[in-house]
């Protein structure tokens, strides 16, 4: 069965005044809304998620069983800014799915949340997703249902949507960092333990980049280098630096910023927690010496690429490259609604049975839908995302109206940091009380313990989640939704 476009979010909408009650009253829109121009694609493919093998614990060791779309580990899509992308997703796992294409600005239909904004694709079910690709970057594609298990297992692909204005690099490489929870026998470990869920979440043992140890990778001597890296972990938050080679952060989560020296940020790195991504230009030495780019988190220094001269530029260029400023909704910081939110561990509060009325659109299907945790562990301001047998669909954290300014300061009262990620929108990151981040735009912002950070954007209409995505903290209650009307 096909499936093209959601209408359950508009007739749970209109079907769920009631229910929404204690809910700021929105004002209602006056005259006759203009109809959208017709979506018209000018490129279709089809993305098929299932099984293929691959040997991530060496060459000679037994091959795992891992997930991929079109079975292809990290499928890379590259498309230029402004295509219309109509993308068929076949479901060929044994569960229900979807199809979330991270960071990118869409209508609310093609988000990809079950229950929300489309039906459970079920096994052997597809499901039409019409994607404007009007923002450049670095951007990535992955489920949005049992993510710990399907995300766990590597199904994730790459999203690069290619800019003709961009600078000319000598060199660019794609680096995709994530971990695995693997036996001696190749076979996945249980991907969730509930003490580690309930902390910092459960890690795996097997790092890898591309899939596997380490790259090694070519650039001219004296060349200019972009490096796409994504963190497309469950759980992992790195500190991403650079060895012998000049490098500036570019772009984060693929909105370009005005250039910032690494070795000028605190402690010469970029913090990136799960889905977050970054551009960095790096320029090799001209010496010819190789450059390394490692995860400095932990004592045991992670190396994961390293970049050997090839050739050499004939006159080395001065300066970072710049990439053309980002073209983004711009919120009015000064006239901006504001909100305050707080992650939470989840009390008796936080999962108290309130919520949609069972016999809302909304909640039959979360009923249906196989799209939750087992235990609540985490909550956002005293209210957690359903989990077990709690499977009422809580009222929205926000009501708010399209086309104006929020600000929302996103405070985490835990022990733990959180990458918190709000979908359909980039949003400028104004402040963080720790005064560690330069002001950038970004659909996920990582918050540390006993920090605030204040973000702000311009709202899109829909039903959006505003989640950790730690995945396992997301899975066990750190989930909400803003209502845009």
């Amino acid at each position: 069965m096909t499936m093209s476009g959601a209408r359950l979010s508009r007739r749970a909408f209109l079907g769920a005044g009631a229910a929404l009650s204690a809910l700021t009253v929105l004002p209602s829109r006056t005259g006759q809304a203009k109809a959208p121009a017709p979506f018209v694609p000018t490129r279709t493919l089809t993305l098929k998620a299932g099984e293929t093998e691959l040997k991530l614990l060496g060459p000679d060791k037994p091959a795992t069983r891992i997930l991929a779309y079109d079975g292809t580990p990290f499928q890379t899509l590259r498309l230029p800014r402004g295509t219309k992308l109509e993308a068929t997703f076949e479901n060929g796992l044994d569960e229900g799915s979807t199809l979330h294409f991270h960071g990118i600005r869409m209508p609310n239909e093609f988000d990809g949340v079950p229950t929300l904004t489309q039906p459970l694709v079920e096994a052997g079910g597809r499901f039409v997703y019409r994607i404007p690709l009007d923002d450049p970057g670095t951007f990535f594609f992955h489920p949005h249902c049992d993510e710990t298990g399907q995300a766990g297992k590597g199904l994730a692909g790459v999203l690069i949507v290619e800019d003709r204005r961009d600078p000319k690099f000598d060199a660019e490489h794609v680096l995709c960092l994530k971990d695995w929870r693997l036996a001696d026998d190749g076979n996945f470990l249980p991907l969730s333990e509930p003490d580690s869920a309930s902390k910092a979440g459960t890690f795996g043992g097997t790092r890898t980049v591309n899939g596997a140890p380490s790259v090694e990778l070519t650039a001219p001597a004296g060349g200019d280098v972009r490096l796409r890296i994504l963190n497309i972990d469950a759980t992992r938050i790195m500190d991403i630096g650079v060895s012998h080679g000049e490098a500036w952060l570019i772009a984060v989560d693929g909105h370009a910023l005005k250039p910032v020296r690494l070795d000028d940020l605190k402690d010469g790195i970029w913090r990136m927690g799960p889905a977050q991504r970054i551009d960095l230009h790096v320029r090799m030495p001209a010496d010819g010496s190789a450059v390394s780019i490692g995860d400095y988190r932990a004592a045991d220094i992670y190396q994961f690429a390293t970049l050997k001269a090839e050739g050499r530029v004939a006159k080395p260029r001065k300066g970072p490259l710049a990439l053309p400023a980002a073209d983004l909704p711009r919120p009015d910081v000064k006239k901006a609604t504001r909100y305050s939110f707080t992650l939470q561990q989840a009390t008796d509060a936080a999962v108290k049975e309130t919520g949609l009325p069972p016999d809302d659109p909304l909640a039959k299907a979360l009923i249906d839908s196989l799209c939750v945790g087992e235990t609540t562990y985490w909550g956002i301001d005293r209210e957690s995302w359903p989990t077990g047998e709690r499977r009422h669909l809580p009222p929205p954290l926000a009501g708010m109206m399209e086309g104006r300014s929020y600000r929302v300061e996103i405070r985490n009262e835990t022990r733990f940091p959180h990458p918190v990620h709000l979908h359909g929108h980039a949003f400028d990151v104004l402040s963080s009380s720790l005064d560690r981040l330069p002001r950038h735009y970004a659909d996920t912002v990582l918050v540390q313990p006993g920090e605030a950070v204040e973000i702000a954007f311009v709202a899109a209409p829909g039903d959006w989640v505003f989640h950790c995505h730690i995945l396992e903290h997301m899975e066990t209650g750190m989930m909400g939704w803003f209502r845009v009307v």
